[in-house]
C-alpha cells in the first residue's frame, strides 16, 4: 500500500534514523553503513550526490562511502590534493557551505577541488561534520549539480543524520574496545592463576616460601628471555627443568616483593 504524500517523507527520515541508529546488529559493517548514510542522504536531502570521510584515532582521513562514482572519485580527489570542503569541515569542525563553485572566492579557497568538481558536473556543496561534542571522527559532503544554497530545514536534517550515525559509530566502537579489553582482562585473569599454581609447585618441592618461588620463576624468566606465564604453564605441565630453582638463589629487593 503507497503511504499518503504527507506520510511518506516523515516515515522516509525514521527508518533512516533507526536505520542509522542500529549499529549493534551481527556482522556489523562499516563500509556498507557508510555507503547506506551517503544513499539516505540523497534520497532525503535532494541532493545529486554524497560521500563521506572518515578518521579511525589517530589516522588520517579515509573514504569510506559514497552515494556515485563521480562523488567517490571527487572525494579521492580533496584527499589527493589535500584541498576541499570536507577537510576543512573536519579541521575546524565546524561544517562548510558553499553555494556555487564557480565563484572567485571558491576558486580562491579550493583551486583544485573547485575546478575538478565542476568538471565532474557539480557546482554546489555543503560538508557537514561527524562530530560528538569536541570529538571529530569525520566529514559528510553533499553536492548538487545546480548552484543555490540548501534549505536551513535541509541543513538541520542533514546535520541530524551525521550526528546520529556519529553517536551510532562510536558506541560500536566502544563495544569493539571493551570486548578487546576484556579479553586482555580476561587473558590477565588466566596468567594469574597458571602463576599462583607454578609457584605453589615450587613452594611445595623445595620447601620455599611463596614469595621467593615467584622470585626464583621470574629470574629464570629474565635469564632465559622467557615469558613469565609460558614458563609458569610449563611448571604447572612438568614440562619444565624442576632443577630451575635447585640453587635457589637470594632474590634481588625487587624479586623479593610479592606479586599483586
Amino acid at each position: 500500500m503507497d503511504l499518503p504524500p504527507s506520510q511518506g517523507p516523515a516515515l522516509q527520515v525514521a527508518q533512516a534514523f533507526i536505520t542509522l541508529a542500529d549499529t549493534l546488529v551481527t556482522g556489523f559493517d562499516i563500509i556498507d553503513f557508510m555507503h547506506g548514510l551517503a544513499e539516505q542522504c540523497v534520497r532525503l536531502l535532494d541532493v545529486d550526490a554524497a560521500g563521506l570521510l572518515f578518521a579511525a584515532p589517530g589516522e588520517k582521513l579515509r573514504l569510506v562511502g559514497a552515494s556515485s562514482e563521480q562523488s567517490r572519485l571527487l572525494e579521492l580527489f580533496q584527499l589527493q590534493t589535500d584541498q576541499g570542503p570536507c577537510l576543512d569541515c573536519f579541521a575546524t569542525g565546524q561544517s562548510v557551505h558553499c553555494a556555487d563553485l564557480a565563484t572567485a572566492e571558491a576558486m580562491r579557497r579550493w583551486p583544485r577541488f573547485a575546478g575538478q568538481a565542476q568538471v565532474n558536473g557539480f557546482r554546489a556543496v555543503d560538508a557537514l561534520p561527524m562530530r560528538l561534542r569536541n570529538q571529530v571522527i569525520g566529514a559528510m559532503n553533499l553536492f548538487r549539480h545546480e548552484p543555490g544554497e540548501l534549505p536551513a530545514p535541509t541543513v538541520a536534517l542533514a546535520q541530524a543524520l551525521a550526528d546520529i550515525a556519529t553517536i551510532g559509530l562510536l558506541q560500536e566502537r566502544a563495544i569493539r574496545e571493551g570486548q578487546v579489553l576484556s579479553e586482555q582482562l580476561q587473558h590477565a585473569l588466566n596468567s594469574r592463576v597458571v602463576i599462583e599454581q607454578a609457584k605453589g609447585m615450587l613452594s611445595e618441592r623445595y620447601t620455599l616460601p611463596m614469595e621467593q618461588s615467584f622470585a626464583v620463576l621470574r629470574r629464570h624468566a629474565r635469564d632465559h628471555s622467557l615469558q613469565l606465564t609460558e614458563l609458569a604453564r610449563e611448571v604447572v605441565a612438568r614440562a619444565a627443568d624442576p632443577g630451575l630453582v635447585a640453587f635457589r638463589p637470594a632474590p634481588s629487593a625487587e624479586d623479593a616483593d610479592p606479586p599483586r
